[in-house]
């Protein structure tokens, strides 16, 4: 609905004409010491988890970006549609497109390749349409992924996924793999795949120039390859809080890699509370999800812990841990 607009000189003779006319009736209705309900008060919004701040880890590696939150809702995915929808009670499959990052949202310090940030007007780019959802074999498998790192918490995750003899897929952002070859190599070592998650994480992505995103994107890949040993082949990339678009899938299409999305996203990165954590997984987790979770970006100490209970109850569920389509 469009409001009308009034002028501010005749804005007050209009309010003082409508408060003579409106108090009778409120005195009526609430009582002569009654006072009426501001509107909007018995609906006011929940504040939204604040995203933590950078932090320089101790230790091996750093971390040179700050949490950063994703577009899609709890549990919903941006990306699902009736082929790539995970099966299972009550599941329904939809066809969505992946919205705009959520308020809140950090701009990294310092932009990739040292190219600046575009002023230009917001513009609506074409959506992407072969965004990966699912699990490669389907299934009860479930596909473990982890963005931001190398983080200080790489190491803990890493420790945990062979304790229960799961694999999992990190998307990376480049400068941290570059700062960090060591967690890079041992994640190749151990068996995990390696996915592209931008030089830096530019958020929003799709207003940031076309050559701009081809460096964010393809720039990444060499940085993650050169951490790894050149022994890594890097299948997917993942666009920085789920901005997928036709242009930026073409982009890595163009480098060798699918678009990798996610169907499960407890928002780890907003730090919720461990057991907020633990309870949409389990309570959205279907055979061939692909779960998104942080290893980097910020203090992942409720994600180590919310891990620790997920991996003996998927295994007790059934659940084998797979990788996503490629």
């Amino acid at each position: 609905m469009v409001k009308s607009r009034i002028s501010a000189r005749r804005r007050p003779l209009l309010l003082g004409v409508s408060a003579a006319l409106l108090a009778p009736a409120l005195l009526a209705a609430c009582g002569a010491h009654g006072t009426p309900l501001a509107a909007g008060d018995a609906a006011q919004p929940s504040a939204t988890p604040s995203a933590s701040t950078s932090t320089t880890p101790s230790g091996s590696g750093s971390s040179s970006i700050a949490a950063r939150p994703t577009p899609s809702g709890v549990s919903s995915s941006p990306f699902a549609s009736p082929s790539q929808t995970p099966g299972g009670a009550g599941s329904t499959a939809a066809t969505t497109t992946p919205s705009a990052p959520a308020t809140g949202a950090t701009t990294p310090s310092a932009p990739g390749s040292g190219a600046s940030r575009p002023t230009g007007g917001q513009h609506t780019p074409a959506p992407a349409t072969h965004v990966l959802a699912h699990t490669a074999s389907g299934g009860r498998t479930v596909a473990l992924t982890f963005d931001d790192g190398p983080g200080p918490a790489t190491g803990q995750v890493l420790d945990l996924l062979a304790k229960y003899d799961a694999k999992a897929t990190f998307c990376e952002i480049g400068d941290n793999a570059e700062a960090n070859p060591a967690a890079v190599k041992r994640i190749v070592a151990e068996g995990h795949r390696l996915c592209d998650h931008t030089v830096d994480h530019p958020q929003p992505m799709h207003t940031q120039s076309h050559q701009q995103q081809v460096a964010e994107i393809a720039d990444a890949k060499t940085q993650i390859e050169n951490a790894a040993g050149g022994n890594a082949q890097i299948t997917w990339w993942r666009a920085p809080g789920g901005d997928f678009t036709a242009e930026n899938e073409k982009i890595g299409a163009d480098q060798g890699m699918k678009s990798l999305g996610w169907s499960v996203d407890p928002r780890d990165w907003s730090r919720p509370g461990v057991q907020s954590i633990v309870n949409t997984v389990e309570q959205h987790l279907r055979p061939g999800s692909v779960v998104l979770m942080h290893d980097g970006g910020g203090d992942r100490s409720q994600t180590v812990a919310a891990l620790k209970q997920l991996l003996p109850w998927m295994v007790a569920q059934g659940y084998t841990f797979d990788f996503p389509q490629s």
